[in-house]
């Protein structure tokens, strides 16, 4: 019979991607923390999350994929040598992708503990069929088949920042006007966060427009017709949005990831999709 999990000395956790996935399943590594407190935990994750993952305090160890290709086996050989180094007892497979059921796949019998949903795992779940679950209830569902308690609210307390240089006023909103750029038609239109920016600052509220360089037309645009606007475009590392969040009177975006962190850090928000 398999160990209890208070007896696991050795886990893994997958999670690759993307930014806005990451996000959720931060409740899911601190419920796993918290369930295997004596255990050494490894995550495996892409090179944008490892700062916040060695920062979460929830690993003991981070691990990159460099997400090999099919083409390059000598990628996939070396990603074999690192999982089976790990001797791990049991993974918890939160990417839940294609992908990740080949690194199922490339371990050797006996196989660890898979918690996930690749055929042949020992935890298999099976999302209902006739249900649309959002991704923290698909992983609570998931975890609960391995006894891991449900999570709870994600604490993001871990990341914080200095804002002292941004000079902050006492009401503030944030406004996120990016999103994808392959998905272009998710995005609300620049004017309308314009006008929405305009009753802000009717209302003594100063909208702190955030982005990243692919946003820098739109937010200049947005700057340009609500004077009084601060345009923090490239200026807001993960940290810095966090603490924001947690001190802003609202937030509005798009469906992008900082508004995922900005939700999980607790500013009260509305996402548009």
């Amino acid at each position: 019979s398999p160990p209890p999990s208070s007896s696991l000395g050795r886990i893994l956790v997958i999670k690759l991607s993307a930014f806005g996935d990451f996000v959720l399943s931060i409740a899911s590594f601190q419920a796993i923390r918290a369930h295997h407190a004596g255990a050494e935990i490894t995550l495996l994750t892409t090179a944008p999350y490892r700062a916040m993952a060695e920062a979460s305090g929830c690993f003991d160890r981070v691990w990159t994929d460099r997400r090999p290709a099919w083409w390059q086996p000598a990628g996939w050989l070396a990603l074999r040598r690192q999982l089976v180094s790990g001797r791990f007892e049991r993974v918890y497979d939160l990417q839940r992708s294609e992908r990740s059921g080949t690194y199922f796949r490339l371990l050797p019998a006996p196989k660890p503990e898979w918690v996930g949903v690749v055929p042949g795992c020992s935890h298999r779940y099976h999302q209902p069929s006739n249900e649309v679950l959002h991704i923290c209830e698909r992983e609570a569902q998931q975890l609960a088949l391995a006894g891991v308690p449900r999570p709870g609210l994600p604490d993001l307390g871990f990341l914080d920042a200095d804002l002292t240089a941004f000079d902050l006023p006492e009401r503030f909103a944030l406004l996120v006007p990016g999103g994808s750029a392959h998905r272009p038609a998710k995005r609300w239109p620049a004017e309308r966060y314009a006008a929405l920016a305009g009753q802000l600052l009717d209302r003594q509220i100063t909208p702190l427009l955030l982005g990243a360089e692919a946003e820098r037309a739109e937010i200049a645009a947005i700057a340009a017709a609500a004077p009084g606007a601060r345009d923090l475009c490239g200026r807001t590392s993960l940290e810095a949005i966090a603490t924001l969040a947690r001190r802003a009177f609202l937030a509005v975006g798009n469906d992008t990831g900082p508004m995922h962190l900005i939700a999980a850090a607790g500013c009260p928000s509305l996402v548009l999709y």
